[in-house]
C-alpha cells in the first residue's frame, strides 16, 4: 500500500549533536524556531487516514503503553524530557548507561497504521512513524535512531508489537530511543528541537493520560 498522506515542509536549520550520556539526541537546537504547516496537505492526509481506520476499526487505539520495557518502561529512564533544552520528544535510555541498551526492542505504543519507515541518515538514522486514531482524532508517534526496523509502510499494527531495535546512529550517540508524539499528522521529519511546539505533545504525559 502506498503512503496515504502528503508530507508538509518545515523551514529549519539542523546541526549534528555530539555524543553525550545524558543529553544525546537528534540535533542541536535550531536557530529557526518557526514550524510551518501546510494546512491543505494536512487536511487531505487526515481525511485519507481516517478512511483507513474506518475500514479497519480493530486498529483504532484501545490505550497506550511505553515504547521500551513494556508496558511501563521498566529498566529505562527518560534522559531528556520533552522541552528540556527545547527538546521535541523524550529520550529513553537503558539504566545501564552507555550502549547497554543497543539492540533492545522498541514496541508500538498503540494500535495504528505504519506511515513511514526510512533511513533519514544524519542525526536521525532509521525512523519508524505510526499514525494512531484516538477518540476520533489522529496522532502520530515517531521512533528515531533505530538500529534495525521490523515493519513496512502500509501495515497495520497492534499495541506492544515490536517494530524496531534501539540504535546509536552508527556511534553518533550513545544508544537510546528518541520518541515523539505529534497531534498534527503528516509533518516533515522536523528539527528534533524547537521552542515552537506546534504539532507536538509531551509523549510521557500523553501516554499516561491514555493508558487503558
Amino acid at each position: 500500500m502506498k503512503h496515504v498522506f502528503v508530507y508538509c515542509f518545515i523551514l529549519l536549520s539542523a546541526l549534528a549533536c555530539k555524543k553525550n550520556e545524558t543529553v544525546n539526541d537528534v540535533l542541536k537546537p535550531s536557530e529557526n524556531k518557526d514550524i510551518i504547516i501546510d494546512t491543505v496537505s494536512i487536511s487531505e492526509a487526515k481525511t485519507n487516514v481516517s478512511i483507513l481506520f474506518k475500514n479497519n476499526s480493530e486498529y483504532v487505539s484501545d490505550g497506550f503503553d511505553f515504547p521500551v520495557g513494556k508496558p511501563n518502561a521498566r529498566g529505562y529512564y527518560n534522559a531528556q524530557k520533552f522541552q528540556k533544552n527545547n527538546h521535541l520528544g523524550d529520550d529513553w535510555n537503558g539504566v545501564g548507561g552507555g550502549n547497554s541498551d543497543l539492540g533492545d526492542p522498541i514496541y508500538s505504543i498503540a494500535n495504528g497504521y505504519i506511515s513511514d519507515v526510512k533511513n533519514y541518515e544524519g542525526g536521525w538514522g532509521h525512523v519508524v512513524r505510526i499514525i494512531h486514531q484516538v477518540d476520533g482524532k489522529l496522532f502520530e508517534s515517531l521512533y528515531a535512531h533505530c538500529d534495525s526496523t521490523l515493519v513496512t509502510p502500509g501495515e497495520f499494527i497492534k499495541k506492544g508489537m515490536q517494530i524496531a531495535t534501539i540504535g546509536n546512529c552508527n556511534g553518533l550517540y550513545y544508544a537510546h530511543l528518541h520518541l515523539e508524539i505529534r497531534d498534527v499528522v503528516g509533518l516533515d521529519i522536523g528539527p528534533g528541537y524547537s521552542e515552537d511546539t506546534t504539532g507536538y505533545v509531551d509523549p510521557t504525559e500523553f501516554i499516561i493520560k491514555h493508558r487503558n
